[in-house]
This record gives structure tokens, C-alpha cells and sequence, in this order.
């Protein structure tokens, strides 16, 4: 065996730093198409005569390929190399934007939505996974991730703004067109600036029971909340895909604890840390996803604001999550325990919610709105930083795609239930207060408006209370300190054993 094989004498890849360049406009650009494409369904609608009860499948068609197939994109990433799949999973969805830009009617539209969805199932879990074994150093790990989680937290917000310009000034097709040069520099510049890591890819034989049951079980229940948000909670089809998630995905896990070589291996979910992020995090997106929602209706519906001037409105809390990222979380990461940091993150958003319950029709967008979206940026961007370095922290190299990937689906489905649960309680405040106060209304364009604000409130006290739940669970059951020198795996008996830092491919 040569010496390189023992030894990374080489020592740390010299162009991580401009990889990093091309993972990060990777990342935006799958977080803008979250809520860009949101700002354009009304015109692209219209256009292409898709029916009222269709077009939320312009939506749901995304979401079910890329839940349903984020598992199964995070083992190939660690199969056939997150290198390659990052760049595959580039190309495919510039060439599904471009598609979806081109469309011409309702059929070419929901297709190259779903085949967005399945390339970003590539794309997320390797761009996470490549961050995680070229970054093995703490500190510059807590730079990188706090770019990544500043990014993946705020880009949604660049998508409200870059989404009213498009619509507004140019057509709703640019919102899938501008997804092609994000792709091909971000593919051009991985190409040839990202040297992955030898030695990590895990090339077992494909789980293939544990694609399908992980793929149908994570599409039931992206479908079910989905479709609850229209159907309601007590609809036939909405109970029977729950009911079908909750039994493919415990054969899941059954079927994961007894085949040789499983698509998640149950070690990856059992480490405490992990499973701690994964369950606030997710908890925690549900409240990221709503929130955008109310706050969009509130200011275009109630407030009269144009959609440009609606993203606009959101730019305090991108700024407060990149500052909460990257001055605060990556600063402080290599210092103090990750809980330390997760815990006051969620509870100062909390408090920013909290502070949202306040809302009226007539509320002072600087006085109110403003504040209050900063202390959520904060406080999610403090929390989301720690979060996603320690959800592959001290992973095996060849478990790192399959660990990116469940970053990525407990944020998925926290959306999905973010979107419908917290929708169905709005709805139902709005229509109790509307039931209460019709009789005494002189003005019915006022009392809907009033109504609808209720229905946000309501909406946002669950929030601020989930928000609670997220922050005790991070500080219960994520017991690591604080994240220095290389990546490290804390045991069952809490003692880190080091991960040995794969040797770079020339």
C-alpha cells in the first residue's frame, strides 16, 4: 500500500473554499424554486388553462418526487459518488426548468415539475453530503455549514423578491428559466473545481425493497398533508394515504434492521445528536413554511402590497437568519455545545412569533412585522447553523450521503405539514370568527379581512408553541459539545471516537 493510502499527505483539498462557491448556488437555487414557482402559479395558470382544482398539483407534482426520492438520492450519492450525482442532479434540473418554462399546457407543465422534484433529489442530499467530507476541520466546518444554513434558510426570501421581479416586470416563465444558468455554472464549477474525498462511497448492493417501501411510504405522507390542506383532515383518501405511510414506512424500518447492506442504515437515525436534529429541525421547518405563507397573504391580501414589494418585506428576516448564520452559530459552534446554540435559537424565534400575535389589520409594518421577522431570522438562522454540521457530524464517510438526505426529508415533510396543518387552523379561525361576527357586520370587506387576520393569529400561537417544542427537544436529547477539531462520532457511551479523514482523489 503507498504512502498516499495511509496518510492524507496532501492535507486538505486547496479548492474547498471555491467548491464551496458552486455548492452554495446550488442550494439557493433548489430554495428559490420553493417559492418562486409559489409567485408565478396564478399567471402560469391562466395561461395554460390548468383548472382550479389542478393547479395545486403544479406544487404537489415537486414535492412528492422530491420527498419520495430523497432517501433514495442520498444513497446514490454515496454509491456512485456525490461528485457525480451533484453534477447530474444540476444538469437534470436546468434541463426539467427549461422544460417547465417551455410548457404548453397542463400535462407538460406537472411533468417537468416532477422531474424538477427527482433531480433535486439528487442534488440537495450530495451538495449537503460533499460539504460534510471536504469540511473535516471544526472551524472552517462551522464557516461552510454557516454559509449553507444561511442559505438554506434565507433563500426563500431572495425567491419572494427575484420572483415578483420576474413575474411583474418580465413572465412567469422566467421564474423556471432563471433556474438554467444557476445550474450550468454551479455544474461547470463543481465539474472542475471539486476534488471529492477517495475512499468514501459505500458500494454495497442497491436496497432495492427499501426504495420502493421509503419512496411510497414518504410520497403517502407528502400526499396526505397535501391533500388535507383542500380535502380536510377527515376525507377518505387523506386518512387512507396516512394510514398507508405509517405501515410502508415501519416495514421500512423492519425491512432496514434485517437486509445486509439497508439504504438508511439504522445507526444513522439511533446516534441521539442526529435524531435530536432531525426531529427539531423538522418541527421547526413546519413553522419556516407556515410563516411565509401567513405573512404573504397578510401583506399582498390584507395589507395591498405588490409582490415585489411583498419579497421586499421579507429581506429583514434573510438578513437575520445570515447574521444569526454566520456571525453567531459559526462563531460560537467550535465553543459552546450545539444545544447551547439550538435552544435559544428556536425560543428567540419563538418570542418573534410571539411578538407576530399582535397583528391587526392596521399594523405598523416597522412598529410590528419588521422586529418580528428579524428575531426569527436570528433565532433560526443561530439554531439552523449547529443543526446541519451536526446532522452529519462524525457520520461514516460512506453513510454521508443517506444522513444529508434525512436533513433534507425532515425538512420536506416538516413543510408539508407546516403547509397543511397550519392552513386547515387559519381556515378554520377565519371561518368560526366570520360564523360569530356576521350578524353585527356593516362591512363585509372589513370583517373578511379581520377575519383572515384572525385566522393568522391563531396559526401563529401553534407556531410559537411548536417552536417550544423544537427548542426542548434540542436541548434534551442533542448532549455533544462543542464541535472541534476533525469531525467526530459520539459512541453509545458518549465517548467520541475519531472519524479518520478520507485521503483526497487526484
Amino acid at each position: 500500500m503507498s504512502d498516499t493510502a495511509l496518510k492524507p499527505s496532501s492535507g486538505p483539498d486547496t479548492n474547498r473554499w471555491r467548491a464551496l462557491v458552486f455548492i452554495a448556488l446550488a442550494q439557493l437555487m433548489v430554495v428559490l424554486d420553493a417559492t418562486i414557482v409559489n409567485i408565478a402559479l396564478p399567471s402560469a395558470q391562466q395561461d395554460l388553462g390548468i383548472s382550479d382544482g389542478n393547479r395545486q398539483w403544479v406544487i404537489t407534482a415537486y414535492a412528492l418526487a422530491f420527498g419520495g426520492l430523497l432517501l433514495f438520492g442520498g444513497r446514490i450519492a454515496d454509491l456512485w459518488g456525490r461528485k457525480r450525482t451533484f453534477v447530474t442532479g444540476l444538469v437534470g434540473f436546468a434541463a426539467a426548468s427549461a422544460l417547465g418554462g417551455a410548457a404548453t399546457g397542463e400535462v407538460m407543465m406537472l411533468g417537468a415539475r416532477a422531474l424538477q422534484g427527482a433531480f433535486g433529489a439528487l442534488l440537495a442530499p450530495a451538495a449537503l453530503s460533499l460539504l460534510a467530507v471536504m469540511f473535516t476541520d471544526a472551524k472552517e466546518r462551522a464557516k461552510a455549514f454557516g454559509i449553507y444554513g444561511a442559505i438554506a434558510g434565507g433563500g426563500g426570501a431572495v425567491g419572494l423578491v427575484l420572483g415578483g421581479f420576474l413575474t411583474e416586470y418580465l413572465n412567469w416563465r422566467w421564474t423556471f428559466y432563471v433556474n438554467v444558468p444557476f445550474a450550468v455554472v454551479a455544474a461547470l464549477g463543481a465539474y472542475f473545481v471539486i476534488r471529492e474525498p477517495a475512499g468514501g462511497r459505500n458500494r454495497s448492493p442497491l436496497d432495492i425493497p427499501g426504495v420502493v417501501l421509503s419512496t411510497l411510504g414518504l410520497v403517502a405522507l407528502v400526499y396526505g398533508f397535501t391533500r388535507a390542506e383542500s380535502a380536510g383532515w377527515s376525507d377518505g383518501l387523506t386518512v387512507a394515504m396516512f394510514v398507508a405511510s405509517a405501515v410502508l414506512l415501519v416495514a421500512f424500518v423492519a425491512t432496514e434492521a434485517k437486509v445486509k447492506s439497508p439504504l438508511l442504515p439504522l445507526r444513522v437515525l439511533t446516534e441521539r445528536n442526529r435524531g435530536g436534529v432531525y426531529l427539531s429541525l423538522g418541527l421547526a421547518v413546519i413553522v419556516l413554511f407556515g410563516v411565509f405563507l401567513f405573512l404573504t397573504y397578510y401583506l399582498q391580501v390584507v395589507k395591498g402590497y405588490s409582490p415585489v414589494k411583498t419579497g421586499f418585506a421579507f429581506l429583514p428576516m434573510m438578513i437575520g437568519m445570515i447574521i444569526g448564520s454566520t456571525q453567531i452559530g459559526a462563531r460560537l459552534m467550535t465553543r459552546v455545545p450545539p444545544r447551547l446554540l439550538m435552544a435559544p435559537g428556536f425560543l428567540l424565534a419563538a418570542l418573534g412569533m410571539l411578538l407576530l400575535t399582535q397583528m391587526e389589520i392596521g399594523s405598523s409594518y416597522a412598529g410590528l412585522i419588521l422586529p418580528g421577522q428579524l428575531m426569527l431570522g436570528l433565532g433560526m438562522g443561530t439554531a439552523f447553523m449547529p443543526a446541519m454540521s451536526l446532522a452529519t457530524h462524525g457520520v461514516e464517510a460512506r453513510d454521508a450521503g443517506v444522513a444529508s438526505a434525512m436533513v433534507n426529508t425532515s425538512q420536506q415533510v416538516g413543510g408539508a405539514i407546516g403547509t397543511a396543518l397550519l392552513n386547515t387552523i387559519a381556515a378554520s379561525a377565519t371561518t368560526a370568527y366570520l360564523t360569530d361576527h356576521a350578524a353585527g357586520a356593516t362591512n363585509p370587506k372589513l370583517l373578511q379581512a379581520q377575519a383572515m387576520v384572525e385566522g393568522y393569529i391563531s396559526a401563529i400561537w401553534w407556531s410559537v408553541g411548536i417552536l417550544v417544542v423544537s427548542a426542548v427537544l434540542a436541548a434534551t436529547l442533542i448532549t455533544t459539545g462543542a464541535q472541534s477539531g476533525n469531525a467526530s462520532a459520539s459512541s453509545e457511551d458518549g465517548v467520541e471516537d475519531e472519524v479518520k479523514v478520507p485521503v483526497l482523489a487526484h
